[in-house]
């Protein structure tokens, strides 16, 4: 939430935010929270005597299969557009049992199209469960996760990819362009990479 034009910081507890987590499942909670999202943006915007047409929210391209996956790699310790290593970086260590469970810890979320905090517990514990996801690096836009299982098949990456797009849309609107690009990649490689313009 921004507040006087400066963004609010989650003001719940880690166990609020845990507790709001363990209600939610993944992927769906995310979605109907996206599509409540907007339905009160329009409401906002007719009441307000914007009466711009907006189509429903789409699946982006699904593209071609390509050819190579295009691992994308640890990114949080290096600059975006030179890729040179950041001369400082700080390590946290958090009271809790799960890499999962930091987000909650470091109130981390909840501007732009960033889902708040309980949403990346949800998540991120989903993608632990299922592909042993570990959250290694946060910054103040980004994050990277260490995945211990890559998807299967072409299937299971593609519906993993369209997770990841409801999840965070700039990891195809602004980076891999298509679904099958990202899938491809997450077969691939063993991190994955969010961000949140």
């Amino acid at each position: 939430m921004i507040v006087d034009g400066l963004l609010e910081i989650d003001s719940r507890s880690p166990e609020e935010i845990l507790a709001a987590a363990d209600r939610l499942t993944f992927p769906q909670s995310l979605a109907e929270r996206r599509a409540e999202d907007d339905r009160r943006a329009r409401e906002w915007l007719a009441a307000n005597g914007d009466d711009t047409e907006f189509d429903e929210a789409q699946e982006p391209p699904l593209g071609e299969w390509p050819d190579e996956g295009g691992a994308i790699g640890f990114t949080i310790a290096t600059e975006v557009l030179t890729g040179k290593p950041i001369d400082e970086v700080h390590i946290a260590i958090l009271p809790c049992d799960n890499g999962w469970q930091a987000i909650a810890y470091l109130r981390w979320g909840g501007w732009n199209e960033n889902p708040h905090a309980e949403y990346h517990v949800a998540a991120l514990r989903s993608w632990h469960e299922r592909f042993g996801a570990e959250l290694v690096g946060a910054s103040h836009d980004v994050i990277n996760l260490h995945v211990a299982t890559r998807p299967a098949t072409r299937e299971a990456a593609l519906t993993l990819a369209r997770e990841q797009y409801l999840y965070c849309a700039d990891v195809v609107d602004q980076g891999t362009e298509t679904l099958s690009a990202l899938a491809a990649a997450l077969m691939d490689d063993d991190w994955w990479y969010f961000w949140w313009d």
